[in-house]
Formats: C-alpha cells, structure tokens, sequence
C-alpha cells in the first residue's frame, strides 16, 4: 500500500488536470478534500456535486479502487 501512494503523491489526473488531484491517500477536487484512499478502497467522504462525483468515479476506476459512498 505504501508503494502504491507513493505513486499517487501529489499526482495530477489525465482527464481533469486542473481541478483533480491526488495528494497522498487524499482526493481533491477544486482544492476540497472529498474523498480518501483506504488499501483498495475510496472512501467518499459525503455527497457531492455532479461535477465532483464525476471526478470521485474516476479516480476510482483509473486506479480500480472500490467505491465506498
């Protein structure tokens, strides 16, 4: 697991480069923490907008990670 956030630190997606980041186990969407990454799972951390569930399912899908809402 380690290994693997490592990987992750302070990562800019492909698809939403300015507003989606990975900093550490921590997904940010517009500079809002909305969800983190738990061993192989992404724990949703509330309900969000449209645009931000956008962003949460495709961290979880672009690093097949279980989505824990």
């Amino acid at each position: 697991m380690g290994q693997f956030l490592n990987t992750l630190k302070n990562t800019n997606m492909k698809k939403y480069k300015q507003n989606l980041n990975v900093i550490g186990s921590n997904v940010y969407s517009y500079n809002t923490h909305v969800a983190t990454i738990q061993g192989n799972t992404l724990k949703q951390l509330g309900w969000w907008s449209v645009t931000t569930q956008k962003h949460i399912n495709y961290i979880a899908k672009e690093f097949n990670l279980t989505l824990i809402k």
